[in-house]
């Protein structure tokens, strides 16, 4: 009886890892603290979220007085995919009352070379979080993603014509719904229509001197959205 008890219980509690780990396919527990311990925004306090992969993730930590001397919020999950920045966008997007958002999607579901790399599908996923922040008062800001020719990782899926195919979708989308558009690609592409080899680490993430570059385009277009 003991033995059968145990089994059960071990199948109970695998079930519920199981499905704790379904749970959090998004991650929503990575910064569940940090939002839980942000105030409001203070009077006058324009806040502004930048929700994203690994690109956003890793600027706070090449550049973190970038965000500190700034009303700015990093809320980038390496490796996450446009549905996974959807799927927390209330979490760690509308929960935390910012006066605007900026959305870099994309890059990682074409490196994943699978059906979620559909353009229509990341698009869908653009568009909901984009109509989710306008409901909430969120001004959007959409991004031109940075320049890919290859992902080392992910060797053979040729990205540069891919994400430039995205680009043109995101800004089509962004004039035509009136939104702010930031242009990640043209600072720092190169002649192969990939990252210029003194702003990467890797061709994929921009180093210090790569987000150095993209730092004054973002804060031009914050500041005309927010004035």
């Amino acid at each position: 009886m003991k033995y059968i008890t145990a089994i059960l219980l071990c199948m109970l509690y695998g079930a519920t890892y199981a499905q704790d780990s379904r749970d959090n396919w998004a991650d929503l527990t990575k910064y569940e603290k940090q939002n839980a311990a942000l105030p409001p925004p203070a009077r006058g306090e324009k806040r502004v979220v930048f929700l994203g992969s690994s690109i956003i993730e890793f600027w706070q930590r090449s550049d973190p007085s970038y965000f500190a001397d700034r009303h700015y919020i990093d809320r980038g999950i390496s490796g996450q995919i446009a549905p996974q920045l959807l799927v927390r966008f209330q979490a760690d997007v509308v929960a935390l009352r910012p006066a605007a958002v900026v959305i870099l999607a994309g890059s990682n579901d074409i490196a994943m070379d699978t059906a979620f790399y559909m353009y229509k599908r990341i698009m869908d996923n653009i568009k909901s979080m984009a109509e989710l922040a306008r409901q909430n008062n969120i001004k959007v800001i959409l991004c031109k993603y940075v320049p890919i020719a290859e992902y080392p990782w992910r060797k053979g899926v040729h990205p540069a014509e891919r994400i430039m195919h995205l680009n043109a979708l995101i800004t089509a989308y962004a004039e035509k719904e009136h939104l702010a558009l930031l242009d990640y690609f043209t600072p720092l592409v190169n002649d192969q229509n990939g990252q210029k080899a003194d702003l990467t680490t890797d061709g994929v993430h921009p180093n210090l001197k790569g987000y150095k570059a993209l730092e004054p385009v973002t804060d031009k277009v914050i500041a005309s959205v927010l004035k």
